[in-house]
Protein backbone atom coordinates (compact mmCIF):
# COMPACT_ATOMS: atom_id res chain seq x y z
CA UNK A 1 0.00 0.00 0.00
CA UNK A 2 1.49 3.46 -0.90
CA UNK A 3 1.97 5.67 2.03
CA UNK A 4 1.23 8.66 1.52
CA UNK A 5 4.11 10.87 1.61
CA UNK A 6 4.64 15.08 2.92
CA UNK A 7 5.72 15.82 -0.73
CA UNK A 8 2.36 13.61 -1.81
CA UNK A 9 -0.26 15.60 0.92
CA UNK A 10 1.41 19.02 -0.28
CA UNK A 11 0.86 18.07 -3.95
CA UNK A 12 -2.82 17.38 -3.35
CA UNK A 13 -3.51 20.10 -1.32
CA UNK A 14 -2.24 21.78 -4.12
CA UNK A 15 -4.85 20.14 -6.87
CA UNK A 16 -7.66 20.58 -4.08
CA UNK A 17 -6.70 24.39 -4.21
CA UNK A 18 -7.05 24.77 -7.61
CA UNK A 19 -10.09 23.23 -8.18
CA UNK A 20 -11.96 24.99 -5.77
CA UNK A 21 -10.46 28.39 -5.34
CA UNK A 22 -12.79 30.33 -3.05
CA UNK A 23 -15.54 27.58 -3.29
CA UNK A 24 -17.42 25.14 -4.95
CA UNK A 25 -20.29 27.50 -5.89
CA UNK A 26 -22.62 25.35 -7.18
CA UNK A 27 -22.53 22.55 -5.27
CA UNK A 28 -22.77 25.20 -1.82
CA UNK A 29 -25.66 26.89 -3.59
CA UNK A 30 -27.83 23.22 -4.25
CA UNK A 31 -26.80 20.84 -1.62
CA UNK A 32 -27.21 21.39 1.90
CA UNK A 33 -24.52 21.19 4.14
CA UNK A 34 -25.72 18.00 6.10
CA UNK A 35 -27.55 16.16 3.53
CA UNK A 36 -26.18 12.78 3.78
CA UNK A 37 -25.80 9.79 0.87
CA UNK A 38 -23.41 7.16 -1.04
CA UNK A 39 -21.19 7.42 -3.94
CA UNK A 40 -19.30 5.53 -6.11
CA UNK A 41 -16.55 5.41 -7.97
CA UNK A 42 -17.45 3.06 -10.96
CA UNK A 43 -14.52 2.13 -13.65
CA UNK A 44 -15.45 3.17 -17.53
CA UNK A 45 -12.58 1.35 -19.32
CA UNK A 46 -10.84 -1.98 -19.09
CA UNK A 47 -6.92 -1.87 -16.68
CA UNK A 48 -4.86 -2.11 -14.17
CA UNK A 49 -6.20 0.20 -10.66
CA UNK A 50 -4.10 2.63 -9.05
CA UNK A 51 -4.66 5.07 -6.74
CA UNK A 52 -5.84 3.78 -3.58
CA UNK A 53 -4.20 6.07 -1.20
CA UNK A 54 -4.51 9.08 -3.03
CA UNK A 55 -8.02 9.01 -3.45
CA UNK A 56 -8.43 8.23 0.07
CA UNK A 57 -6.27 11.27 0.84
CA UNK A 58 -8.13 13.49 -1.49
CA UNK A 59 -11.51 12.94 0.33
CA UNK A 60 -10.21 12.87 4.19
CA UNK A 61 -8.76 15.99 3.62
CA UNK A 62 -12.17 17.68 2.44
CA UNK A 63 -13.92 16.04 5.15
CA UNK A 64 -12.15 13.72 7.45
CA UNK A 65 -15.81 11.99 8.34
CA UNK A 66 -16.17 10.87 5.20
CA UNK A 67 -16.26 6.86 4.32
CA UNK A 68 -14.14 5.82 2.02
CA UNK A 69 -14.03 1.99 0.88
CA UNK A 70 -11.98 0.58 -1.99
CA UNK A 71 -13.46 -2.37 -3.67
CA UNK A 72 -10.24 -3.91 -5.50
CA UNK A 73 -6.46 -3.25 -4.19
CA UNK A 74 -3.96 -1.27 -6.19
CA UNK A 75 -2.50 -3.49 -9.24
CA UNK A 76 -5.53 -5.93 -9.34
CA UNK A 77 -7.27 -5.48 -13.12
CA UNK A 78 -10.61 -3.85 -13.10
CA UNK A 79 -13.28 -4.24 -16.04
CA UNK A 80 -15.99 -2.06 -17.42
CA UNK A 81 -18.62 -1.20 -14.85
CA UNK A 82 -16.77 -2.08 -11.70
CA UNK A 83 -17.55 -0.01 -8.63
CA UNK A 84 -13.98 0.33 -7.36
CA UNK A 85 -14.88 2.74 -4.27
CA UNK A 86 -17.84 3.47 -1.75
CA UNK A 87 -18.34 6.59 -0.37
CA UNK A 88 -20.66 7.67 2.33
CA UNK A 89 -21.24 10.68 4.16
CA UNK A 90 -21.74 15.09 3.32
CA UNK A 91 -22.46 15.02 -0.38
CA UNK A 92 -21.28 18.04 -0.59
CA UNK A 93 -18.07 17.05 0.34
CA UNK A 94 -18.28 14.04 -1.63
CA UNK A 95 -18.93 16.42 -4.85
CA UNK A 96 -16.18 18.55 -3.87
CA UNK A 97 -13.34 16.35 -3.53
CA UNK A 98 -14.60 14.52 -6.98
CA UNK A 99 -12.77 16.12 -10.13
CA UNK A 100 -9.56 15.91 -8.23
CA UNK A 101 -10.02 12.15 -6.87
CA UNK A 102 -10.40 10.84 -10.40
CA UNK A 103 -7.70 13.14 -12.11
CA UNK A 104 -5.01 11.37 -9.37
CA UNK A 105 -6.73 7.68 -10.29
CA UNK A 106 -7.43 8.36 -13.94
CA UNK A 107 -3.42 9.09 -14.70
CA UNK A 108 -2.03 6.87 -12.19
CA UNK A 109 -4.36 3.39 -13.52
CA UNK A 110 -3.54 4.60 -16.91
CA UNK A 111 0.10 4.26 -16.00
CA UNK A 112 -0.18 0.69 -14.30
CA UNK A 113 -2.10 -0.46 -17.71
CA UNK A 114 0.20 0.40 -19.71
CA UNK A 115 2.98 -0.44 -17.99
CA UNK A 116 1.62 -4.35 -17.35
CA UNK A 117 0.62 -4.32 -21.20
CA UNK A 118 4.49 -4.07 -21.69
CA UNK A 119 5.25 -6.70 -18.90
CA UNK A 120 2.93 -9.49 -20.63
CA UNK A 121 4.70 -8.87 -23.42
CA UNK A 122 7.83 -10.11 -22.27
CA UNK A 123 6.70 -12.75 -20.38
CA UNK A 124 8.58 -15.85 -20.63
CA UNK A 125 12.24 -13.91 -21.18
CA UNK A 126 14.59 -12.74 -18.81
CA UNK A 127 13.62 -9.49 -20.04
CA UNK A 128 12.47 -6.68 -16.91
CA UNK A 129 10.75 -3.85 -17.35
CA UNK A 130 11.82 -0.62 -15.87
CA UNK A 131 10.85 3.14 -16.27
CA UNK A 132 13.32 6.30 -16.83
CA UNK A 133 12.72 9.81 -15.06
CA UNK A 134 10.36 10.77 -17.97
CA UNK A 135 7.72 11.41 -15.36
CA UNK A 136 5.31 14.52 -14.84
CA UNK A 137 7.28 17.03 -12.85
CA UNK A 138 6.41 16.59 -8.85
CA UNK A 139 4.26 13.34 -9.65
CA UNK A 140 7.42 11.21 -9.87
CA UNK A 141 6.84 9.49 -6.11
CA UNK A 142 3.46 8.56 -7.68
CA UNK A 143 3.96 7.67 -11.25
CA UNK A 144 7.17 5.39 -10.29
CA UNK A 145 4.55 3.71 -7.76
CA UNK A 146 1.78 3.39 -10.73
CA UNK A 147 4.75 1.38 -12.49
CA UNK A 148 5.51 -1.18 -9.77
CA UNK A 149 1.56 -1.58 -9.37
CA UNK A 150 1.56 -2.18 -13.05
CA UNK A 151 4.63 -5.23 -12.60
CA UNK A 152 7.79 -3.03 -13.61
CA UNK A 153 10.45 -1.86 -11.99
CA UNK A 154 11.40 2.01 -11.27
CA UNK A 155 14.55 2.69 -12.62
CA UNK A 156 17.19 5.56 -10.52
CA UNK A 157 14.51 7.90 -8.85
CA UNK A 158 16.78 10.96 -9.56
CA UNK A 159 20.00 12.23 -10.39
CA UNK A 160 21.38 11.54 -6.40
CA UNK A 161 20.45 7.53 -6.03
CA UNK A 162 22.62 6.10 -9.17
CA UNK A 163 25.73 7.10 -11.32
CA UNK A 164 24.46 6.84 -15.16
CA UNK A 165 27.33 8.09 -17.59
CA UNK A 166 25.39 9.34 -20.25
CA UNK A 167 26.61 10.78 -23.35
CA UNK A 168 26.35 14.03 -22.89
CA UNK A 169 28.94 13.57 -20.02
CA UNK A 170 31.33 11.46 -22.41
CA UNK A 171 30.81 14.73 -24.92
CA UNK A 172 31.69 17.04 -22.25
CA UNK A 173 34.58 15.89 -21.01
CA UNK A 174 35.90 14.64 -24.34
CA UNK A 175 38.14 17.46 -24.49
CA UNK A 176 40.17 16.74 -21.47
CA UNK A 177 41.10 13.13 -21.93
CA UNK A 178 44.24 11.27 -22.71
CA UNK A 179 43.85 8.35 -21.23
CA UNK A 180 40.71 6.09 -22.44
CA UNK A 181 37.29 6.57 -21.43
CA UNK A 182 37.06 3.56 -19.01
CA UNK A 183 39.99 4.32 -17.32
CA UNK A 184 39.17 7.80 -16.97
CA UNK A 185 35.28 6.57 -15.43
CA UNK A 186 37.27 4.02 -13.46
CA UNK A 187 40.02 6.96 -12.05
CA UNK A 188 37.22 9.22 -11.41
CA UNK A 189 34.36 7.00 -9.76
CA UNK A 190 36.50 5.03 -7.86
CA UNK A 191 36.60 7.68 -4.76
CA UNK A 192 33.11 8.00 -4.37
CA UNK A 193 32.07 4.53 -4.85
CA UNK A 194 34.54 3.70 -1.94
CA UNK A 195 32.43 6.51 0.27
CA UNK A 196 28.83 5.36 -0.71
CA UNK A 197 28.72 2.34 -2.91
CA UNK A 198 26.02 3.47 -5.58
CA UNK A 199 24.81 1.44 -8.59
CA UNK A 200 26.78 2.08 -11.73
CA UNK A 201 25.60 2.61 -15.32
CA UNK A 202 27.22 3.41 -18.60
CA UNK A 203 25.51 4.35 -21.66
CA UNK A 204 26.50 3.77 -25.13
CA UNK A 205 25.45 4.06 -28.35
CA UNK A 206 27.29 1.99 -30.67
CA UNK A 207 29.39 -1.31 -30.65
CA UNK A 208 32.44 0.12 -30.43
CA UNK A 209 31.62 2.48 -27.22
CA UNK A 210 30.24 -0.78 -25.99
CA UNK A 211 33.59 -2.72 -26.40
CA UNK A 212 35.61 -0.49 -24.77
CA UNK A 213 33.42 -0.18 -21.74
CA UNK A 214 34.29 -4.17 -20.90
CA UNK A 215 37.84 -3.21 -21.69
CA UNK A 216 40.32 -2.49 -18.38
CA UNK A 217 39.88 -2.88 -14.33
CA UNK A 218 36.70 -1.07 -14.03
CA UNK A 219 33.21 -2.74 -15.06
CA UNK A 220 30.23 -0.82 -14.48
CA UNK A 221 27.45 -2.67 -13.02
CA UNK A 222 25.00 -2.02 -16.17
CA UNK A 223 25.54 -0.99 -19.59
CA UNK A 224 22.73 0.96 -21.20
CA UNK A 225 22.54 0.49 -25.00
CA UNK A 226 20.97 3.29 -26.45
CA UNK A 227 19.34 2.99 -29.82
CA UNK A 228 20.94 -0.99 -30.49
CA UNK A 229 19.00 -2.95 -32.66
CA UNK A 230 18.24 -6.42 -32.46
CA UNK A 231 21.00 -7.53 -33.92
CA UNK A 232 23.28 -5.66 -32.23
CA UNK A 233 21.67 -6.32 -28.65
CA UNK A 234 22.42 -10.34 -29.34
CA UNK A 235 26.35 -9.49 -30.42
CA UNK A 236 26.23 -7.23 -27.01
CA UNK A 237 25.03 -10.19 -24.91
CA UNK A 238 27.22 -12.96 -26.38
CA UNK A 239 30.11 -10.67 -26.04
CA UNK A 240 29.48 -9.95 -22.01
CA UNK A 241 29.16 -14.39 -21.54
CA UNK A 242 32.58 -14.82 -20.26
CA UNK A 243 32.72 -11.28 -18.15
CA UNK A 244 32.83 -12.30 -14.25
CA UNK A 245 31.29 -10.41 -12.80
CA UNK A 246 28.76 -9.91 -15.70
CA UNK A 247 27.48 -6.58 -15.61
CA UNK A 248 23.92 -6.40 -16.60
CA UNK A 249 22.10 -5.39 -20.30
CA UNK A 250 19.86 -2.93 -20.79
CA UNK A 251 17.97 -2.07 -23.59
CA UNK A 252 16.66 1.52 -24.56
CA UNK A 253 15.67 3.72 -26.70
CA UNK A 254 12.02 3.56 -29.12
CA UNK A 255 10.90 0.82 -27.14
CA UNK A 256 7.06 -0.01 -28.34
CA UNK A 257 5.14 -2.58 -27.84
CA UNK A 258 5.33 -3.84 -30.78
CA UNK A 259 8.80 -3.84 -30.72
CA UNK A 260 9.84 -5.21 -27.09
CA UNK A 261 8.89 -8.81 -27.82
CA UNK A 262 11.46 -8.49 -29.87
CA UNK A 263 13.94 -6.86 -27.68
CA UNK A 264 13.30 -8.99 -24.95
CA UNK A 265 13.93 -12.01 -26.80
CA UNK A 266 17.82 -11.22 -27.47
CA UNK A 267 18.52 -11.63 -23.81
CA UNK A 268 19.17 -8.41 -22.09
CA UNK A 269 18.15 -8.18 -18.83
CA UNK A 270 16.52 -4.88 -18.65
CA UNK A 271 14.73 -2.75 -20.66
CA UNK A 272 13.72 0.91 -20.02
CA UNK A 273 10.67 2.55 -21.11
CA UNK A 274 9.93 6.41 -21.08
CA UNK A 275 6.49 6.10 -22.70
CA UNK A 276 5.03 3.83 -19.79
CA UNK A 277 5.28 7.08 -17.61
CA UNK A 278 5.22 10.22 -20.69
CA UNK A 279 2.92 8.60 -22.93
CA UNK A 280 0.39 6.61 -20.95
CA UNK A 281 -3.18 7.73 -21.37
CA UNK A 282 -6.05 7.99 -18.16
CA UNK A 283 -8.34 5.31 -17.91
CA UNK A 284 -11.77 7.19 -17.18
CA UNK A 285 -13.48 6.79 -14.27
CA UNK A 286 -16.92 8.48 -12.84
CA UNK A 287 -18.07 9.20 -9.53
CA UNK A 288 -22.18 8.65 -9.59
CA UNK A 289 -24.35 9.42 -6.70
CA UNK A 290 -27.04 7.07 -5.31
CA UNK A 291 -30.24 8.18 -5.24
CA UNK A 292 -31.51 8.25 -1.32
Amino acid sequence: MFKISKSTRSLIRLALREDLGRGDVTTETLIPHRLKGEARIVANDLGVLCGGAVVKEVFRLIDPHLSVVQNVRDGDRISSGKAVFVLRGRLASILKGERVALNFLGRLSGIAMLTNQFVRKVKGTRAKIYDTRKTTPLWRELEKYAVRQGGGGNHRFGLWDEILVKNNHWNAIRPLLIETQCQYFGDRLRPVLGRNRLPVEVEVRTMSEFTHSLEGRFHPDRILLDHFNTRELKQAVRLTRHFQPRPLLEASGGVSLSSVRAIARTGVDRISVGAITQSASSLDFSLKVLPP
